[in-house]
């Protein structure tokens, strides 16, 4: 399914972002998250997301997560080219990497990481992780050597109908 690429306008980001501001209060009422997000096409909502990680028991489960995934169910398509992603707060580095992995086209934000860090979330603590190269991990990350390490990628050279990222 293709995408609509049209562009939203300054009176669609503000309907949208009160949108998401009302998803996150509105979650925190149903036991969720303070975190609400939609993406959105052709100056239309195609999906939202709301904070979902402690009702679910999903670390993951974050509103644009939950929004990206949503939309790509909608559209059958898991690239979402011509989408803007509409969050109450600053998307965290992995909510970051999620949207640049659906290829959105634009992110726009309320909230910040200075807001969530206020409210007691550690987002602003990843962003400095990953900023700074010197980091000490709280988390040990460490290669192992493996012979076939690469069969998987070799694999995924010679299949002839893969489809491509």
């Amino acid at each position: 399914m293709s995408v609509d690429t049209h562009v939203a306008t300054g009176q669609h980001e503000n309907q949208w972002m009160g949108e998401v501001i009302r998803l996150a209060t509105d979650s925190v009422a149903t036991g969720g998250g303070p975190f609400g997000a939609l993406v959105a096409s052709g100056g239309e909502v195609v999906a939202t997301g709301t904070n979902l990680v402690t009702s679910n028991f999903d670390p993951t489960a974050h509103a644009e997560v939950t929004a990206i995934r949503n939309a790509c169910r909608t559209l059958g398509t898991f690239k979402l080219d011509g989408c803007v992603l509409v969050s109450s707060c600053e998307p965290c580095p992995m909510c970051m990497a999620s949207a640049l992995w659906a290829r959105l086209d634009s992110i726009i934000y309320a909230a910040d990481r200075e807001d969530a860090a206020v409210a007691g979330f550690d987002d602003r603590a990843f962003y400095e992780l990953f900023s700074d190269p010197d980091s000490v991990w709280p988390t040990s990350v460490r290669r192992v050597h493996a012979d076939d390490r690469t069969a998987p990628f070799d694999a995924w050279q010679v299949k002839a109908d893969r489809i491509e990222y």
